[in-house]
């Protein structure tokens, strides 16, 4: 259930089923993490009061597991294939020239907030090598000069949604 429309941090771990302990911590940040798509600041003070653990030590739990963010993703995920298959068919020269369109590096959102780039260890689609997924969609078979076209075409559908102020 997505709480991050309609219910506040705290609604969001109350309603959550979860104990007030400390064994709670990891479930309850999944648990917000899948409702608002990160962790808020504030979600680490509730579940610090909620569990009775300090919140330097939930902090430590969020930068020790890679599976948690403390900033939101873009609108779109971009997950670049660095497994065997697309490494040898040049991923890293598609990593290169999306984090040269879009101004950010593994990990980043761009500024406006349309894009997160991720490099992945595998998608999964080998004999399209190299591969990247925008969202569920996958595009396969791609050269450098194929990405501005592809990044562009989701600029162009959220401006004919009407989408302009969107991140």
């Amino acid at each position: 259930m997505n709480h991050a429309k309609t219910d506040s941090i705290a609604e969001c771990i109350a309603s959550s089923g979860y104990e007030k302990s400390p064994k709670s911590v990891i479930p309850l940040l999944q648990h917000v993490q899948e409702s608002f798509s990160y962790i808020p600041e504030k979600a680490i003070e509730e579940i610090s009061e909620w569990t009775r653990v300090s919140r330097s030590h939930i902090y430590g739990v969020i930068t020790f597991y890679s599976q948690f963010r403390l900033i939101p993703l873009g609108k779109n995920v971009i997950r670049v294939c660095d497994g065997t298959a697309c490494h040898i068919n040049s991923s890293e020269q598609i990593y290169e020239e999306l984090s040269g369109l879009l101004k950010a590096k593994d990990g980043e959102t761009t500024q406006d907030g349309m894009f997160t780039l991720l490099t992945v260890a595998c998608l999964g689609c080998c004999s399209l090598a190299p591969v990247i997924m925008i969202n569920d969609r996958t595009y396969g078979r791609l050269t450098p000069k194929q990405l501005k076209k592809i990044i562009d075409s989701y600029y162009e559908d959220k401006e004919r949604s009407g989408d302009r102020n969107a991140s």
